[in-house]
């Protein structure tokens, strides 16, 4: 048996936590640190758990939100998976 990795995305809980209620506030302070992403691209970030994340863009959340990664990604409990072989 292998554990699968897995993890809770926390941007939205966290953007609440700061008074960031609308994705529409947060692509303007993005943009400001060179992060460049369309509404759709920052409504997803925020709804939704990334697959992939670029390291300026978690970093960029990190600085507009005063944050530090352990608030964003919480990781959770290892899920053990059958390896199919007995």
């Amino acid at each position: 048996m292998t554990g699968a990795l897995d993890y809770r995305w926390r941007l939205r809980e966290v953007m609440a936590a700061r008074g960031l209620y609308s994705t529409t506030g947060l692509r303007p302070l993005l943009a400001e640190r060179g992060i460049d992403l369309s509404a759709s691209q920052v409504y997803r970030l925020v709804a939704e758990k990334p697959e992939r994340l670029s390291l300026r863009t978690l970093m960029a959340l990190l600085d507009i939100l005063d944050c530090t990664m352990d608030d964003l990604i919480e990781p959770l409990p290892a899920r053990r998976r059958r390896t199919g072989r007995r």
